[in-house]
Order: structure tokens, then sequence, then C-alpha cells
């Protein structure tokens, strides 16, 4: 059965997360999202686990609710340290068989550290013995490199990055099966480093709230039975694996290279002309996304060649909101949102698989620009520097004329 997941998540206990971030709630939105597996989130994190435990029961690694939502286990760590004379920071997606792994995973953790105090905790481990630990526990553990393209705490990032996969990893690189892109990267951009194309690339929210405009706004489609051995041998494989939902990397906050306080973006190929350096204060630009794919690729742009499979699509919150020039989470927006969701389901299926002739009798304006967003053609203003793009909704955009 087809499955859309989002398998990176937080809880109310994560650092700059909403603390109406609950199971039940996690549970409401994702079934209006549209999404049919999450991430748990957070399990090292004290409280946290046992909310989960209060709320889920396990079976074959798949916890679920008392109305059936299930939930794998899952949580990010963040792991500092020095490596080859160079600060790294590095971002680590873990999903776990059990709750008996998970509490030999914490109290692993335990002798490296706190982890009460955040549910997305810091350890000074490096990579490749962090996999090399959870190894011992279990092989049953994954381990994936978060939003591997971050500047600040991606595996590829700017600031405290590799170069490569086995630079981070050593002779443990070989247990890496799977990277996330990350809202500011695609699979295409990906494709431009050859040594990626062994890696499966998969896509996840990393959200901080359960709003549909966060949660599932990236996700990975599996064709597998909802079991926990089913799932990573999809990982692992690629057997069950789909395609990802993107949002187009524009969108994200560290797309291009600039300077929020400043309010200075800027393409690579301006930033060289500066030197890496604002040009209205002369402090170090915060480098994107864009930029470090281009300092590290092997191929040229546009090269497609055995592609994995993907859809760009704009959650449908940030199309009501730029077509009525409302704020995303005004109740204008919502009075728009909302009908559409009691008419047809879930967001996902609004904005993948309901004809245009129905989207237009439900809501005659909004239906040209929920299809040019499932072609992925909707124009995006790039983010930098923390600061989202913003979709670009003009009627002379190419392609309105179409529909």
């Amino acid at each position: 059965m087809k499955i859309i997941t989002d398998l990176h998540i937080h809880g109310k206990y994560s650092r700059a997360c909403s603390k109406e971030l609950t199971i039940p709630n996690l549970e409401k939105w994702a079934r209006v999202k549209g999404v049919g597996l999450l991430g748990t989130g957070d399990f090292t994190h004290p409280k946290w686990i046992e909310h989960i435990k209060e709320h889920l029961t396990e079976k074959e690694g798949i916890l679920k609710t008392k109305t059936g939502f299930p939930f794998i286990l899952q949580t990010e760590i963040s792991l500092i340290y020095t490596q080859d004379g160079k600060g790294r920071s590095v971002h680590i997606l873990i999903l776990a068989p059990s709750l008996e792994v998970v509490e030999q995973i914490t109290a692993y953790l335990l002798t490296k550290g706190r982890v009460d105090y955040d549910g997305r905790p810091i350890f000074k481990i490096p990579c490749y013995q962090l996999v090399e630990d959870l190894r011992k526990i279990s092989t049953d553990i994954e381990v994936i490199p978060a939003h591997a393209w971050t500047p600040h705490f991606g595996l590829f990032g700017a600031n405290g990055g590799f170069n490569s996969v086995e630079e981070a990893f050593k002779d443990q690189a070989k247990h890496i099966h799977a990277l996330e892109t990350g809202l500011s990267s695609d699979p295409e951009m990906n494709l431009r480093l050859s040594g990626l194309d062994k890696y499966l690339l998969v896509s996840f929210s990393d959200c901080h709230s359960f709003w549909p405009w966060r949660i599932g706004r990236e996700a990975t489609i599996f064709d597998i039975n909802p079991t926990y051995k089913e799932l990573l041998k999809a990982i692992r494989t690629r057997e069950g694996f789909v395609e990802t939902i993107e949002v187009n990397p524009a969108y994200g906050k560290y797309h291009i290279d600039g300077h929020r306080n400043c309010n200075v973006s800027l393409e690579p190929n301006e930033t060289q002309k500066v030197n890496n350096l604002c040009p209205k204060c002369h402090k170090p630009l915060t480098i994107g996304v864009l930029n470090r794919v281009e300092q590290l690729a092997d191929r040229k742009e546009g090269y497609k060649e055995n592609i994995q499979k993907y859809k760009t699509i704009i959650p449908l919150s940030d199309l009501i909101s730029q077509l009525r020039k409302k704020g995303v989470a005004t109740k204008a927006v919502w009075n728009e949102y909302n009908p559409l969701i009691e008419k047809f389901g879930n967001e996902y299926n609004i904005l993948l698989n309901v004809p245009e002739e129905e989207l237009t009798k439900a809501n005659p304006e909004l239906a040209p620009w929920i299809i040019l967003n499932r072609a992925g053609k909707i124009q995006v203003k790039p983010g930098y520097d923390g600061v989202y793009g913003e979709p670009i909704l003009k009627k002379e955009q190419k392609g309105l004329n179409d529909y």
C-alpha cells in the first residue's frame, strides 16, 4: 500500500517548537494533511518518551494510537565536535525498531551527555563513532544525515560540514543508505554530485509545529506494508520506494546566500564578486545550499540521467495566503482552506489527485494555481539566511493562460 510518510518531526520538549505538539495533535493534523505514517520525534527526551508510551501501542516496530494511526520511533540529535582541525556540526536523524532499542540508545547517549534539556540534544560524538556504537545496539537502527545541505547543521553545510559522506563517516559510510534533502535542495540538485548516486534521497518536514504548512510539507512515499522491517528494507534497497514530495528548493530558508539583518540575498555568482561578504555591512554572508552544491558538483546543472522520482509541491495554505495577500495563519486563509478539506478529505488529495473540474467547481480562483502547483510550476522568490522563500502568484506567470 502507498503511504505518504513524514519521519522527521519534533515534540513539544524540543527547543523552538510549539508547546501544543502532542501525539493527539500530530495525529489530527497528519490526517488533515494526508500523511499516513509519522515519526514520533525526540524519543530520547524523558518526558516525551513517557508521552509516547501513554498514547501509543507497539507492534512490529510500528506504534499506533487508539484509532490506529501509525508512528515510527524517530529522533534527531546534534553532533558538534572537531575533526581534521575543523569544528563540525551535523544533525542526525535516527530511526529505531522498538521501544526496547530506544531505551538502549538513550542509555548509550547518557554516557556521552544529557538528554533532558532538549528534544534534540547535543553530543560531542563524531559521525563515524555514532554509527559504529549504534550498530552494536542493533543493526536495525537507521542513521540518516538530516537536511544534509543546510549551512549550520547539514552534513555538507557551509559552516562545519564535510565534502563527502565518506569524509564524515569514514569506514562506517557503508552503513549510510539515505540522505535527507532538506527544504533548500531537491533530487536534481543532489544529482550533481556523482558520489551521492548510491544514496536514497528522502524528504521529511522537520516540523516544529503541527500546522498543515509545516507538518508533511516535505514527505516520502513508500509502497509497503506498514511494518518497521518493510520500511527499513525500502530505505536500504529502494524496494518499495515510490518518490519524494519536495517543496521548490527556493522555498527553503537557506537556498541562496544572504544576510538577513541587511535584507541582502545573492546568487552564488554575485557572492563570489563580493568575496562572500555582505555588501552593506561587510560581515560574512550565510552561504546557502545552491552555492554549496556548486562548490561540490562534478556534473553540470540540468543533469537528469537516472534521476530519482519526485514531485515539487508548495503547501496549500501558502498558495491561499499568497493569492489573498493574507497571513498564512489568518482566519481568511482558514476560511478558504477548511471547506476544501471537508469536501476532498485531506490536503495531499487536493494538491495531487482531485480533478481540475472538481477543484474549479469548489474554488474557481484557486483551482488554476493548484493545477500549476501540481505541475511544479509555481515560481518562488528564493529564501536566504533563515528567511523562507515566497511563492509568486501573478496572472502573467507562464502557463496560467493554459488553464
